[in-house]
């Protein structure tokens, strides 16, 4: 709790602006007050203020004293805040307001020479950066170990046969293996994306103060040296005005969230008794209020529609920024709420699936006796005449297309044929052996670059594996 009255509100007079505006209105303060939501910026707010405070001192703006003062102060406000003492006010407005009335209260006046050459708009801009920054941190680690247990389990069944699928109808059969990988892949890069935004938004905003810089002789690279940054702004309409780095943010984010859903798509279908491929970890799995067998898959049903809200959070900022005149707007306010959303949407997303994959156990049974389903080794067989009888491809396409269909008359796919059988529709087959009509031969065949060939998944494995590590 601050001060006597338990707030940290500001006597009405003190407010920010008095002397040119008076009055109140409780419409203007409800539509205006972001401290409901910014709060989240409180470390940052007060990391910043510190570097500033520091750089003022040692540019002789403000003295040593005053400095230490106002970095001592600020350090309480940190520790109340961390304890859930501090109490945010929302007639102050913002995050901002907030420390700085609480600091006022603790340290007296010389808390109003901190904000000597810096604005709001700096203030906000650099302070959400920090956050932005972190929170690409925390997305970049959790995406790394997602890839791990995916390295770790492709290589577990990288001969493990299941059926692949295009138009989700029966295609060529592969490895689990393989088909983990490929979701490796796209997370990989997902992690090659973030990291690209991050390096964009390693800019320093501070100093730029309202639009237009300041008259005062401050050091933008000591206060960037200060917190972590790699370079400093170059034009201070450009430091204020866009927030291109959280769209950035939620760019990469939301074609993570796609891939995020495709993978709980593929469990959600993967679970039905009718798929029957995985079986589901019970503790992350819900009943039904009425059907008593149920073992629902709320976990990847939810990372799948989770994709929308990051969908939703990208358009709205999208739409706040694509009509604002420079510099800064209020507009921009509304930045903040799509920002920790989609943060906080993406990240227990990608938990959710280190959970699932983790916890799912594969029926091996089921996805090879399911692969040789559909004909699966049509293609095969076509390029065993290739290979084998010197058709061109093209023919020997025509020939096992009709071959399937006169299988087909008879109610048997390839699965229940032998070559014997074969040659009753065409001599040509007479030679064949018996393992090119057997899923493990199609996938042992299978091995060229990027391939499914097992061997290949085992090698592709660990590759990802070092990959990953490699950007760690």
């Amino acid at each position: 709790m601050s001060g006597a009255t338990g707030t940290n509100a500001a006597p009405h007079d003190e407010q920010v602006w008095h002397g040119w505006l008076t009055g109140n209105s409780s419409l203007l303060e409800e539509i205006n007050a972001s401290v409901r939501f910014d709060h989240r910026l409180a470390r940052h707010d007060i990391d910043g203020s510190i570097a500033h405070a520091r750089m003022l001192a040692a540019r002789r703006v403000i003295t040593e004293q005053e400095a230490d003062a106002i970095v001592a102060g600020l350090e309480l406000v940190r520790e109340e805040i961390r304890t859930g003492a501090f109490t945010f006010d929302p007639a102050l407005e913002d995050v901002h307001m907030n420390v700085e009335a609480r600091l006022r209260t603790l340290i007296g006046p010389v808390a109003g020479r901190l904000h000597t050459a810096r604005s709001r708009n700096d203030q906000v801009a650099v302070d959400t950066r920090m956050w932005v920054r972190d929170a690409i941190d925390r997305l970049d680690a959790l995406l790394a170990r997602l890839i791990t247990v995916i390295a770790v389990r492709a290589e577990a069944h990288h001969g493990d046969v299941m059926p692949g699928f295009t138009h989700l109808q029966c295609a060529q059969p592969v490895t689990i293996g393989h088909h983990l990988l490929a979701y490796g892949e796209m997370l990989l890069r997902d992690r090659d994306r973030l990291r690209s935004a991050r390096r964009r938004l390693d800019e320093s905003p501070l100093g730029a103060a309202a639009l237009a810089g300041t008259v005062h002789p401050v050091d933008p690279e000591d206060t960037a040296r200060r917190l972590g940054f790699g370079r400093v702004f170059r034009n201070s309409l450009d430091a204020v005005s866009d927030r291109d780095f959280i769209l950035d943010y939620l760019s990469a984010g939301a074609t993570l969230a796609v891939h995020l859903s495709r993978l709980g798509e593929e469990l959600v279908i993967w679970s039905t008794p009718q798929f029957g491929f995985i079986e589901l970890p019970e503790h992350l799995c819900a009943g039904s209020s009425i059907m008593p067998q149920k073992r629902n898959p709320d976990l990847p049903e939810l990372m799948r529609a989770k994709s929308g809200r990051v969908f939703g959070d990208l358009m709205a900022l999208l739409t706040v920024m694509k009509g604002l005149p420079l510099a800064y707007s209020r507009d921009m306010q509304e930045d903040k709420e799509a920002l920790f959303d989609a943060a906080d949407t993406l990240e227990v997303s990608v938990r959710a699936a280190e959970a699932m994959l983790r916890g799912i156990t594969f029926r091996t049974r089921k996805t090879r006796a399911d692969a040789a389903l559909g004909n699966a080794v049509a293609t095969d067989l076509a390029d065993w005449l290739v290979a084998d009888r010197s058709l061109p491809f093209r023919e020997a396409h025509t020939v096992v297309a009709g071959l399937v269909k006169w299988l087909g008359v008879q109610g048997k796919e390839l699965k229940d044929a032998a070559p014997g059988d074969l040659a009753g529709f065409d001599e040509r087959f007479a030679t064949l052996p018996a393992e090119v009509l057997t899923v493990e031969h199609a996938v042992t065949r299978r091995n060229s670059p990027g391939g499914t060939a097992p061997a290949l998944v085992r090698e592709a494995a660990a590759e990802l594996h070092r990959r990953n590590t490699e950007t760690d």
